[in-house]
């Protein structure tokens, strides 16, 4: 199966009506047409935290979200893209809890990375965590087994808790080799077409490194998953989020990538009312990615900005974020943060508030997203015009949930009457069945104010012109009589 050129939406199952039944109805009825390219599922499993992250299991579904057979039929008429988060489980799942009775007397034992694996006594060396990108104070648990009252300390890479809700799988197990191959079996059993490998950047732990994409054992990993997707005739879109160059070995590698370059550079293009640097971006990018503008998370700054930044600019723009009511993820260590301090990791809002509510500006943001080669995805927040939910942030005490509005039936109804929204579905609409899209991509000769972007296959071609002093979208295409028509965005 090849991606499809054509929009994404994503979604958590729970957010456009409240469960899998109606986010089914919901696509069906209103974006049939418009979601082509398939639906990112946000993780719909049973989980014990992060709002699906921290996942007991794939093999079923959060019985208060449905079934697989909720996702089946979505999968009917919608490619299904689901997240494997293949270094760390759920402590609450069977796996490890049958480890904390049983310790290394539980069948599931070699699923997860003791620390014996590493160090050779099982005591960690400080001087090893040193080099480590840390993502917790210590990048393990510290755990009593019932039956024998002995202590194991496991690899965590991730958690807010201590010990952690998130257990990392040893991926050099044989154990954790069946058990991800059965999650995939499963998955193409209902109908899953992608699966995004999320954190697949921290699977190897090696001493004497970061842990953080060790090369080259990563790459014998991501072999062995996508020989298994192959086979199965599934898509494999890594999740990194790191320093760009990064993600260009993961695309000289021949992978799908997300760009999160793109947001930000679209966003200081709108604010600044200048284009240079993003266009200069887009001559060199990779094509071979899945673009994105707004996500469950933020609009990502550092480390995938590193390099590309200049500080100093990137706190002014942070600021008018932070005017429009925009919350931060900060760095922890001092030692990932810019030389003069600056700590942004993202900067978490809905897309559509960041740019001041303006319809133009937002519009003019997604033209910009569909023109950009890829495979463009539209976040369920972004999709209704969403603006942001300081309350829900305040409420749970979580900055993300500012951009994660639960949409009842009634308000995707309201939303959907919107003239942005509906300017919103045009332009999807025309992305998804323009055949010059499958062609040659050009940045065209453009003045610093403005951005001048075009696609050509055989008779057919489009060109895309913002000015960013208003804002004016303007799309010139060749249409079905062979004349030059043109859309006002």
């Amino acid at each position: 199966m090849a991606v499809k050129n054509q929009v994404q939406l994503i979604t958590y199952p729970d957010s456009m009506g409240g469960d899998l039944k109606a986010l089914r109805q919901v696509l069906e009825a209103y974006f049939r047409d418009i979601f082509k390219g398939g639906v990112h599922i946000l993780p719909p499993f049973p989980s014990s935290g992060d709002r699906g992250f921290a996942p007991l299991t794939y093999l079923q579904i959060e019985p208060s979200f449905g079934t697989w057979d909720d996702i089946r039929e979505i999968g009917e008429n919608f490619d299904v893209l689901v997240d494997l988060m293949v270094n760390h489980i759920s402590r609450q799942s069977d796996y490890f809890q049958d480890f904390l009775r049983k310790g290394r007397q539980s069948e599931y034992a070699d699923l997860f990375l003791t620390l014996d694996k590493l160090w050779e006594d099982g005591k960690p060396i400080q001087a090893d965590i040193d080099k480590m990108f840390l993502r917790r104070p210590v990048p393990y648990s510290t755990f009593t087994i019932e039956q024998t009252g002995e202590e194991e300390k496991v690899w965590t890479t991730f958690g807010k808790t201590d010990p952690s809700e998130q257990i990392d799988l040893d991926v050099h197990s044989e154990k954790v080799k069946q058990l991800l191959t059965e999650f995939f079996l499963n998955f193409k059993k209902n109908n899953v077409k992608i699966v995004r490998l999320d954190a697949v950047g921290y699977v190897i732990k090696k001493l004497g490194t970061s842990c953080f994409f060790v090369e080259p054992d990563i790459y014998a990993f991501l072999d062995w998953v996508k020989e298994l997707a192959d086979s199965l005739d599934i898509e494999l879109l890594p999740e990194v989020h790191s320093h760009y160059s990064i993600q260009y070995k993961l695309a000289e590698y021949g992978c799908w990538i997300y760009d999160f370059i793109l947001p930000y550079r679209i966003l200081d293009t709108l604010v600044n009312k200048n284009g240079e640097a993003l266009l200069q971006y887009l001559k060199t990018r990779p094509h071979k990615q899945f673009t994105m503008l707004d996500c469950h998370d933020g609009i990502p700054v550092k480390p995938d900005l590193d390099g590309l930044i200049d500080t100093k600019e990137a706190r002014k723009l942070v600021d008018v974020c932070l005017e429009r009511g925009s919350n931060l993820s900060l760095i922890l260590s001092d030692e990932h943060k810019a030389e003069d301090g600056f700590d942004v990791h993202q900067i978490r809002c809905s897309y559509y508030s960041v740019l001041g509510c303006d319809d133009d500006a937002y519009l003019a943001a997604r033209a910009i997203q569909f023109f950009a080669p890829g495979v463009p995805q539209v976040y369920y927040v972004g999709l209704l015009a969403g603006e942001n939910d300081r309350e829900r942030a305040e409420h749970t005490g979580e900055g993300r949930e500012i951009n994660r509005h639960n949409f009842t039936l009634e308000e995707i109804e309201l939303s959907l009457r919107k003239d942005v929204v509906k300017r919103l579905l045009k332009l999807i609409r025309f992305r998804n069945e323009y055949e010059a899209f499958n062609g040659a991509f050009a940045v065209e000769e453009s003045a610093k104010d403005e951005i001048r972007l075009s696609w050509r296959k055989g008779g057919r071609s489009c060109s895309l012109h913002i000015d960013l002093n208003t804002n004016r979208s303007v799309i010139e295409y060749v249409d079905d009589d062979g004349q030059l028509a043109q859309y006002l965005v």
